[in-house]
Order: structure tokens, then C-alpha cells, then sequence
């Protein structure tokens, strides 16, 4: 177990005055393709982007909204109008001022590009601008969850007077992004850093306090731990080995943050494609789930710190989570026989077949080497593929060159967000990142998850969840592992890094740094 000295440092509130100037040196792994969380859900995007691009609103630590962007907001009662009072007197990073037409561009570009967007705005009919302040999201139907679907690592606000006529997957201000929040993009090294500085200007004065932020990239963990250990960066997320925890615990200069932030709620899973020929067999895939024992998997690649869940909405999430979901049994002597009843005899070195095995970054590569041993336990050849993230996610998910991937697809603050992109059928699209990997449909799966989404009584909504995650858990298109370990490395001095639900991910505009 971890230590009583690990602590939800960012949580607790400053006992003093914040310190104003330094810079903060932040290991972040892998390194992002690019900075704006606005075509990707990818965790370095939703760690860094938040500090220069903003969202309407931020969120308490039990996820109830608060100002940011926008200053005021009240929802109809049939549910199908969200008014938002904008704050005035905010700027761009380039001087030009924000206005209800940012709002609108915004939301309804993240309805066409956002891998979660598609599902969260998918109601949205249109946004009003009635004035400069005020901006009125119109739906087709209710959406429960998207009140709480709108900080700036979810759904950013971006200048539409930079992106409108552009081709926004490929515009340069993904990587050098113009925003309104706390830090100033400078610079991009790909491979080595990402630097940014204060804003002087910034709304919320006299945030941020820090000058800097530097955002450093070391692949190996050995040396982002040296790093951390040594003083050369004062903050890591993910950043060392988990067999370094324990260690770090007892070092007088650090405090070791497990809070699994109610924004994010980790979560991981492996993903079939179902569109390999010998893995559209249900009973394959189950012989599969049959040699994985993932409590195993959590004690050896995790060191115990994760929570495993069977279910595809995780323990964290208590509102929705089914736990009466377990695992097939783990039994390798059934799997060799189902795999055998199948036909697929071992040859005479003893594989059955091959199949190509990846893994997200944001995976323990361990946990690939696990499943290897696995398969290789029935016979089957799994043929790692290690990539850095940018190739990997091309791979997976525009190339489609794979048989199984290791995912890292958070569960998010509510499952229609972060659940329904992994399984719903209309998420399947060649080219978009962390949406329907496995290319899986079944219509009533479909109906479930639609259901859900517009759902405005909670028990109902709770029930077409559970229904939703024993049929997906009958059909096998994914094997859950549930929470991997969320272990962030703060040097003590280091003070209110993650006051908000979004955790690492909010703004660091509070964040400051005691002499």
C-alpha cells in the first residue's frame, strides 16, 4: 500500500501568501504531437493546452461548474437552451478581443473534429450570438452531461479570426497556439521542450504568479526520475517508474500525488479489431479474455496501484459503474480448448497464428509484454509494436494496422463523453483519434448509449448504463483493465498546482513556487 506521507497536494489549499515569479519545469510523457486539445484527446494535449486556451467554465472537485470564460449560465427547462454571459474585458493573446462569435465558431468546430466532441455536441442545432457577451447553445435534444463538458482541456475556446477558412486539423496554431489563459505560447522544440510564459495581460489579475512554464521530454523514466530527484524538474505527472514509488515517498523534498481527478477518470483497456477475420469470432476473443488475468497484470506491471474494473465504466465513476460485471475465469486449459474447437490447431512449432500487438504510449510497456506472455500461453504469436504517440495513433487509427491495441481511453467526467466514443457505432471513422478502435457496432448498443445521452432522469439513465455495459461486456469487442495508476511527483515547494477537478489539467494560473 502507498504510504500515509502521499497526500492530494494540489488539492489542499495555500496556507500563504502566493509567491510571485520561477519557472516550472514539467516532465510531461509522451510528448504531444501538438499543444490545442481541439482534435485530439491526447493527455499531453489535455495537460498542456489548458494553460494558454481556456474553457467556458472550470469545475470544483465534486465537478460542479465554475466561472471562467463565461461568467453566468441557466439552462431551459425542457433542457434544449444553454445561455452563457461571457466575461468581458478578455483578450486573445495577440491583442484582438473575445467575443460570443469565438464561442460559437468553437463549439460547433469541436461537433465536427473532437473525438468526444462528435457525441458531446452531437444535440447542438446552432449558437446564437445575440451580442458580443452572451452566446446561446441550441439542441435538438436534452444533454445531461454537457454542462460539465466544457472546461478547456475538453472543449477550448479558440479564435475563430485565426481558424475560421482554414483546414483545421492541420493549422499551425494546434502547435503554437493564440489563446486567452494564463501562459503565452513561445516555443515548440519537438523531441525536447515546449516553453511558456506568463501573461501579463491575462484577465484574472494578478494570475498567473509563475513566469514560466518549460515543459520538458525525456522518453526514458530512469531519467525523468534522476531529473525530478536531482532538482532539475519540479513536477512530473506519470513521469517515473513505478517501482521508483515507494522510493519517492520517503524523500523529504517531494510528495507524491495518487489522486485520480474526477475529470479524467483513467481508465485502459485492450481493444480487438473486429475487422481481423480470426478475431470476428466471438470465441476467440473470449479464449483471449480467458488467458489475461488482468488482477495479475495490475500486481505486476501496476505494483498494485491500479484498480482493475471488468466493466467498461470504471469503479471511480459510483453513479454509473455496473459491480456486478466480472471477468471470464481466468483459465488457459479452456482457452487452449475453445481455440482448439475453433480450428485453430498449433502448428508445429506450436502458434496457432500471429497477431500484431500495439500499445498506446500512455501505456505501461510492460503491460504489452504481459499480454504478450499471455497469448503466448495458448498458442498465440503477438507481435509487439512499440511507436512514439504520433505514429502510434496514425497506426491505429488512420493506417488501422493492428489486431489488438493497448488503449488509454479515459473514462472522463460522464460516459457519454468518455465511454460512447469507444463503442458507439456512429463513432467509427477512419483518421479520428481515440473514437471506435475496434470499428465495433450492434444497434442496440447504439440504442442504449443514445438513450443515455439525452436522459435527463438520473435512474433511468443509470439503468440504460448498466444495461449498455453487460451487453458489451457479453460481446467482447474489448477487455477492460479499469484505472491504471495516476502518480504525480510534486516537489514540495511547489503550491496549488491542481486546485480544480481537471487536476493537472486546469490552468496552473494558481500554481506559485515558495523560495
Amino acid at each position: 500500500m502507498i504510504s500515509s506521507t502521499m497526500m492530494c497536494a494540489g488539492m489542499l489549499a495555500a496556507q500563504a501568501e502566493p509567491n510571485h515569479g520561477g519557472t516550472l519545469t514539467w516532465l510531461v510523457t509522451p510528448e504531444p504531437a501538438s499543444i490545442v486539445p481541439l482534435t485530439t484527446t491526447a493527455g499531453g494535449n489535455a495537460e498542456i493546452g489548458p494553460k494558454v486556451v481556456e474553457g467556458l467554465l472550470t469545475y470544483d472537485k465534486n465537478l460542479n461548474p465554475q466561472p471562467l470564460l463565461a461568467t453566468a449560465w441557466s439552462v431551459s427547462k425542457d433542457g434544449l437552451e444553454y445561455r452563457f454571459t461571457l466575461r468581458r474585458g478578455v483578450k486573445w493573446h495577440d491583442g484582438k478581443p473575445f467575443t460570443s462569435a469565438d464561442v460559437a465558431f468553437s463549439i460547433l468546430t469541436l461537433k465536427q473534429v473532437h473525438p468526444r466532441g462528435r457525441s458531446t455536441f452531437a444535440n447542438v442545432t446552432d449558437v446564437k450570438t445575440p451580442d458580443p457577451y452572451t452566446a446561446v447553445i441550441e439542441l435538438s435534444k436534452p444533454a445531461p452531461f454537457l454542462l460539465t463538458a466544457l472546461a478547456g482541456t475538453e472543449s477550448p475556446i479558440i479564435p475563430k479570426h485565426l481558424y475560421d477558412g482554414t483546414d483545421i486539423v492541420s493549422s499551425p496554431y494546434n502547435s503554437a497556439p493564440v489563446g486567452t489563459g494564463p501562459f503565452i505560447y513561445k516555443s515548440f522544440v519537438h523531441g525536447s521542450y515546449i516553453l511558456l510564459e506568463r501573461n501579463p495581460d491575462y484577465w484574472d489579475k494578478p494570475k498567473p504568479y509563475i513566469d514560466k512554464i518549460l515543459v520538458r521530454f525525456l522518453p526514458d523514466a530512469a531519467a525523468r526520475a534522476a531529473a525530478l530527484e536531482s532538482g532539475a524538474a519540479n513536477l512530473g505527472d506519470q513521469a517515473i517508474p513505478l517501482s521508483d514509488v515507494k522510493r519517492f515517498t520517503t524523500l523529504p523534498n517531494f510528495t507524491v500525488d495518487t489522486t485520480n481527478w474526477p475529470y479524467v477518470s483513467n481508465h485502459q483497456q485492450l481493444i480487438f479489431n473486429l475487422d481481423t477475420p480470426v478475431l470476428k469470432d466471438r470465441a476467440v476473443r473470449k479464449a483471449i479474455s480467458q488467458a489475461l488475468d488482468v488482477n495479475a497484470l495490475n500486481r505486476v506491471v501496476w505494483y498494485g496501484y491500479g484498480q482493475v474494473s471488468a466493466a467498461a465504466i470504471g469503479a471511480a465513476n459510483t453513479k454509473y459503474h455496473d459491480a456486478d460485471i466480472h471477468y471470464f475465469p481466468y483459465d488457459v486449459a479452456q482457452a487452449n480448448a475453445a481455440l482448439d474447437a475453433a480450428g485453430l490447431k498449433r502448428g508445429p512449432d506450436g502458434k496457432r497464428f500471429k497477431l500484431r500487438l500495439l500499445f498506446n504510449p500512455f501505456q505501461d510497456p510492460r503491460a504489452a509484454d504481459f499480454v504478450r506472455q499471455s497469448l503466448a500461453r495458448i498458442g498465440i504469436d503477438g507481435e509487439v509494436e512499440s511507436y512514439d504517440f504520433a505514429t502510434y495513433v496514425k497506426k491505429a487509427y488512420t493506417d488501422r494496422a493492428f489486431d489488438i491495441t493497448l488503449e488509454a481511453l479515459s473514462n472522463a467526467f460522464d460516459p457519454t463523453v468518455g465511454v460512447q466514443r469507444v463503442f458507439w457505432s456512429k463513432n467509427f471513422k477512419v483518421g479520428l483519434p481515440f473514437s471506435n478502435a475496434a470499428h465495433y457496432s450492434s444497434p442496440e448498443v447504439d440504442r442504449l448509449l443514445e438513450a443515455a445521452s439525452v436522459e435527463t432522469d438520473d435512474a433511468k439513465r443509470r439503468q440504460l448504463f448498466i444495461q449498455f455495459q453487460q451487453l458489451v461486456h457479453d460481446d467482447i469487442p474489448s477487455i477492460e483493465f479499469g484505472a491504471n495508476p495516476n502518480i504525480t511527483i510534486v516537489a514540495k515547494n511547489v503550491k496549488d498546482y491542481a486546485p480544480t477537478g481537471e487536476g493537472i489539467r486546469g490552468s496552473f494560473a494558481d500554481l506559485y513556487i515558495q523560495p
